[in-house]
């Protein structure tokens, strides 16, 4: 079995990924195993669901990268023309 650990940005582990045959050896041999997890995709949520879910801090940081690549962009198109 080849189990690959899942890390967050800080390496910090976050998950496991079984490979699926290994998942189905493993929930023939373990009934319950099937009961604990759900393959179904969460349901989708409407756009304003998701409003304010983004701190403050990580907006921020989004737009100062975006702004830093519109910067560099600019400053490549003003080479080139």
């Amino acid at each position: 079995m080849k189990l690959q650990v899942i890390q967050d940005g800080q390496g910090k582990n976050t998950g496991v990924f079984i490979p699926i045959n290994d998942w189905e050896i493993l929930t023939q041999r373990y009934k319950d195993l099937k009961n604990l997890v759900s393959t179904e995709p969460p349901p989708k949520k409407k756009l304003s669901e998701l409003a304010g879910t983004l701190s403050v801090e990580t907006a921020e940081a989004m737009l100062n990268q975006v702004e830093e690549s519109r910067s560099a962009w600019e400053e490549r198109l003003k080479k080139q023309f």
